[in-house]
């Protein structure tokens, strides 16, 4: 039987099944074109931007009055005051680019500041993640739980790479390496609402990166947690204000804040934003 979701995680799901149809057509269309990289470029820019579209219309028309922060068309207030809808239409563009089938639509609501609800939507596999706060977390209806791991040495861990012209490359080598040492394995999927489904998911056992937005990591923070993991900043920062984010389980959170953090650079000293692809 399928679990029943509330109106609110209902009108979350209509709006990124709605703008997935145009991304697996834009992204099968994607494939066979023989197209300059510039071309690539405007058209994957333009499956952005009719994804975020669709997306806000039905939201709005479902709940009228509730504010956005979306990645291509910024800050919008809502009459209302209280809510804010969070949202990256297409999360993972450079995968998208290159037709690698790993990326997402993600969407979470913010309350009074706080976010209460959060939907990551593969649309090629068909999986969606999701979660409201106090009643867990969920994957297409089964309900999720982070890794129990205890154990840096048997342990997969995500994270994101620094872009070419953006980040503090050097710094984040020297956190790999550390990293590397200590764990089972390191793994780089390119789409961060995604690698912190799979941590709620218990497919990673944590996940870090930097310099992110708040669309890129918003319903993801409330997953993880409601799956049983930890989410912090790498400094004392709120991470979906900073970006600068590590979740995981609850064994193996410090020991991987202890190791990321002796990399930090002193406060007041901050890098280029690096924005995941």
């Amino acid at each position: 039987m399928a679990l029943l979701r509330s109106p609110v995680l209902n009108v979350m799901v209509k709006a990124a099944e709605k703008a997935a149809k145009g991304l697996v057509r834009d992204f099968g269309e994607l494939e066979q074109l023989q197209v300059s990289v510039k071309g690539v470029g405007d058209f994957v820019s333009a499956a952005d931007l009719r994804s975020e579209k669709i997306i806000r219309h039905e939201l709005e028309k479902a709940r009228p009055g509730y504010g956005f922060l979306m990645e291509e068309s910024g800050y919008t207030e809502g009459t209302d005051g209280v809510h804010r809808w969070i949202v990256d239409p297409l999360d993972g563009t450079t995968n998208f680019l290159h037709g690698i089938p790993h990326f997402a639509i993600s969407i979470a609501l913010e309350r009074e500041g706080e976010i209460i609800a959060g939907l990551i939507y593969n649309p090629v596999t068909d999986d969606r993640f999701y979660a409201e706060k106090g009643t867990g977390a969920f994957f297409n209806d089964r309900r999720m739980r982070v890794s129990a791991r205890r154990k840096m040495e048997e342990s997969v861990i995500a994270t994101g790479i620094p872009h070419r012209g953006r980040g503090d490359h050097m710094a984040y080598i020297k956190q790999l390496a550390k990293v590397m040492s200590t764990t089972a394995g390191i793994r780089r999927n390119g789409a961060a609402s995604l690698d912190l489904a799979w941590t709620a998911a218990g497919r990673v056992d944590g996940f870090w990166e930097e310099g992110l937005a708040p669309w890129d990591v918003a319903a993801g923070v409330l997953m993880v947690r409601e799956a049983g993991g930890y989410v912090s900043g790498l400094d004392s920062r709120d991470p979906v204000i900073s970006g600068n984010i590590l979740a995981s389980n609850e064994p193996l959170h410090y020991a991987l804040l202890k190791l990321l953090q002796t990399q930090q650079k002193p406060a007041g000293d901050t890098a280029a934003a690096d924005k995941q692809g």
